[in-house]
């Protein structure tokens, strides 16, 4: 076992199971689950995260649907096709559940990754500075996940010149955001998008000071 690997991505989520499991995938000969964890934000709102949970946890009552569950994971991508366009799915990987207090943050993402496309710095009608990237961070057996990332205030600032291949290390909580996509017919569907909200990010070299945070 990779232990680096295990380290470099790590999820830590505590919400109400909105969905009842459905199936996904075997592998091995074991079956996969997915379901939908709904995270409390600070503010009123909440983010309906997709996750994959092994037949083995799945025992048990703790993934009911109402039911509240703590878990570990990771948080990972892959490539489907849909309607001829390979689409970037992203989930988070449950290895574990765990007991999580009220005081902890219920949402926490912690990634070591590289920068693998030019980071997009803009400024939103209200003056605000945002920055997106995408961090590739290396999972075993020679695989990667791709990992979009939104970056605010000071941080935008400094994400923005940051070369690609740069290894960087970011903490944050994984968002989901509902948005209209216009199809070939015209007709107008509604998706969910799923980013990683950056509240910390910083150079992975020892010397790397991390960079202030402004939310």
């Amino acid at each position: 076992m990779n232990y680096e690997l295990m380290e470099n991505n790590k999820v830590f989520l505590k919400g109400v199971v909105n969905s009842e499991p459905v199936f996904s995938h075997e592998s091995f000969g074991e079956g996969f689950y997915e379901l939908v964890i709904k995270v409390d934000r600070l503010s009123d709102n909440y983010d309906n995260i997709p996750v994959i949970v092994s037949e083995k946890l799945l025992s048990g009552d703790n993934f009911k649907k109402g039911n509240v569950v703590s878990v570990a994971g990771q948080f990972r991508s892959y490539n489907k096709l849909v309607d001829g366009k390979s689409r970037l799915i992203l989930n988070v990987f449950v290895r574990n559940i765990i007991d999580m207090d009220d005081s902890m943050n219920p949402n926490v993402v912690e990634l070591s990754g590289f920068i693998c496309k030019e980071p997009i710095f803009r400024m939103t009608p209200f003056g605000r500075e945002i920055c997106d990237i995408l961090l590739a961070v290396n999972r075993a057996y020679n695989k990667s996940d791709y990992l979009p990332c939104i970056v605010w205030g000071r941080n935008a600032r400094f994400v923005k010149d940051i070369a690609v291949g740069q290894k960087v290390q970011v903490v944050g909580r994984i968002q989901s955001r509902e948005y209209q996509k216009k199809l070939a017919d015209d007709s107008i569907e509604t998706r969910v998008a799923y980013e990683i909200s950056v509240n910390k990010i910083s150079l992975a070299e020892e010397n790397a000071k991390p960079i202030a945070v402004e939310r």
